[in-house]
């Protein structure tokens, strides 16, 4: 490995003007754009031993001139990559909090060292590229690495990744493990067969959650592979919960964040993947997953469509209700009692039973027959407005965002999970008056 190596403690004293790089040579900090001099400590971070690995002086000076102004850290550079993978450990040797890596002059074996560092200690990855293509973004997350930073580099976007090494970095002193105790609601939707309209559920289900003041909500498409949750809300997703649980040793809050992508309505939304890509999640890559969305996020509301392979998850286990979309037909009241009772009967999670579609006066089946026939009764009951879901699967926009019969009976749901009453639209009377 590499001994060139210049040790320096950066100054907090904003009146210096001098820093000092690897070169030996010295640097005003009013030249470079890329310095922003502002303590870090106003972002909440703490001292951090940093390895800054770097083949490309030009590249790496860069990098050093943007840790410089993050007041409080020390920081290592090396000239060039560790010599072979078995030289790794003497890296890690050091005991540094973040050993940063440039990614261009070698993708290849940089992302080997990210993958052999990320599985032989607690140290935060982070590489730094001027290519900020997805799929290189997939490669380095999949190796490890935590974070990726795109040339040239934003002082903030830097500071923010320091901070939250901070966050991961192990320490002797007690930490506050997650930021909730128990974690956020989890609220399963699951259909009695295929075509029920759990997705239309689930999906408006989870904005009107989000749109209650301070309920951060992320909603999960587990309809895997063909789940089409971010078609409903008109959104792209570049990552999906396949990526989530391919990676799910690493997986925590941080990552998940980066594979989230945000509706205007306020949900974030980890979709499934937009092209056909065959995966079988063990239960542990699930209850992974689920247990870092519930410590990130005070409602998760996963989409299963009418999956029944993962009732051994925390899906069905740790759900604070699972709600059983059916329709008030032979077939879907058939399926809806033979799950009730195999999955059900030993009182199990809080089940809630959604008729959805519901238009009894045209069906001629009554809630105490279907009730009957489910053994359980019906919670809620969605009326058939099929102008209104064409919309919505048309434009793409949802049906929380306007007024409707569905909307409304969505929007009851939503309000009493979190403990709200629904606020009924009162009827004007006829007055001679007005």
């Amino acid at each position: 490995m590499s001994t060139l190596r210049a040790n320096y403690r950066v100054s907090t004293n904003a009146e210096v003007d001098v820093l000092p790089i690897a070169d030996g040579e010295s640097m005003s900090s009013n030249s470079s754009p890329y310095l922003v001099p502002a303590p870090i400590e106003s972002l909440g971070a703490d001292y951090l031993s940093i390895v800054l690995i770097g083949p490309d002086q030009q590249r790496r000076e860069q990098v050093a001139l943007v840790l410089a102004g993050c007041a409080g850290y020390e920081v290592h550079e090396f000239s060039s990559y560790p010599p072979s993978l078995d030289d790794v450990p003497r890296l890690l040797e050091l005991h540094d909090d973040v050993i940063i890596i440039d990614l261009d002059s070698d993708p290849d074996y940089a992302l080997d060292i990210v993958e052999s560092i990320g599985s032989s200690g607690p140290a935060t990855v982070m590489v730094y590229s001027e290519n900020a293509d997805p799929d290189l973004l997939v490669r380095c997350m999949r190796a490890g690495a935590r974070e990726f930073l795109t040339l040239p580099l934003e002082f903030g976007a830097v500071a923010e990744s320091l901070v939250r090494a901070t966050a991961r970095r192990p320490v002797a002193r007690p930490v506050q493990v997650s930021r909730k105790k128990e974690g956020g609601r989890l609220l399963t939707f699951m259909g009695a067969k295929g075509g029920t309209g759990v997705t239309t559920l689930a999906c408006n289900f989870a904005v009107a959650l989000a749109q209650e003041p301070g309920q951060n909500t992320l909603l999960i498409d587990l309809d895997l592979p063909f789940g089409d949750a971010a078609l409903n809300l008109g959104i792209v997703a570049e990552f999906s919960a396949i990526d989530a649980l391919q990676q799910y040793e690493r997986l925590d809050g941080a990552f998940l964040s980066r594979l989230l992508v945000k509706h205007g309505s306020g949900v974030s939304v980890l979709a499934a993947p937009g092209r056909f890509q065959h995966f079988q999640a063990d239960n542990e890559a699930i209850d992974k997953m689920i247990d870092v969305a519930r410590q990130e996020f005070d409602n998760v509301v996963v989409d299963l469509g009418s999956r029944t392979d993962l009732t051994g998850t925390a899906l069905f286990r740790d759900a604070s209700t699972i709600y059983l979309v059916t329709q008030a037909g032979i077939p879907e009241l058939r399926n809806s009692n033979r799950l009730i009772s195999q999955l059900f009967s030993d009182g199990g999670p809080n089940l809630e039973v959604v008729v959805n579609r519901y238009e009894q006066r045209i069906l001629g089946v009554s809630e105490q027959d279907i009730a009957k026939a489910l053994t359980r009764p019906v919670h809620w009951k969605i009326p058939n407005d099929f102008a209104s879901v064409k919309r919505m699967q048309i434009d793409a926009t949802p049906l929380m965002q306007g007024d409707s019969p569905i909307s409304r009976q969505i929007r009851k749901m939503a309000k009493a999970v979190i403990g709200q009453p629904a606020v009924e639209t009162k009827k004007k009377g006829f007055s001679l008056f007005g």
